[in-house]
């Protein structure tokens, strides 16, 4: 009877050192999992609430500068450093680059400085020999956020 007992009692802790080490050795992968899922949606999710729509523009050929106005169409605000690390491609249909920041600026027109609202306004200025020199000419513009919004458009250089 004791030998019964003593076997049991082996048994039972032998199960619960194996159910310990079997969770160890899980709930770390599904932690894992799920905080990537998470990660994930929650970018999606920014992603999809994001959007931005060119409202006017103007370039000046003769002057080389190009101003843009854009409005945050979206339900997120964006962040004035987000904006720094936007993309900007403009010159000529079809010989256009990129201009690394400093080459344009942007002065956000409705609300404070460290944010872009929803329904506000945004003014790309932009200085670069890329702009076509004929007044009348096509002028391509295109910015990309860095979470992957993408927004281009066409317009005529005037004088």
């Amino acid at each position: 009877m004791s030998s019964e007992t003593i076997t049991t009692a082996i048994l039972l802790i032998g199960a619960v050192i194996a159910a310990g080490v079997l969770v160890n050795a899980i709930f770390p992968i599904i932690y894992t999992i799920s905080d990537t899922a998470g990660s994930t949606s929650h970018a999606v999710d920014r992603q999809v609430r994001t959007d931005v729509k060119v409202i006017n523009t103007f370039a000046s050929a003769s002057g080389q500068t190009a101003k843009i106005w854009l409005k945050n169409v979206g339900s997120v605000r964006i962040a004035a450093n987000d904006l720094e690390g936007a993309d900007i491609f403009i010159g000529k249909t079809g010989d256009f680059d990129r201009i690394s920041y400093g080459t344009w600026t942007f002065t956000i027109l409705d609300g404070g400085p460290d944010y872009w609202q929803p329904g506000a306004t945004v003014r790309i200025d932009a200085t670069t020999n890329l702009l076509p020199d004929t007044s009348g000419d096509v002028v391509y513009f295109q910015i990309v956020l860095p979470g992957g919004t993408v927004r281009s458009t066409e317009f005529t250089a005037g004088a």
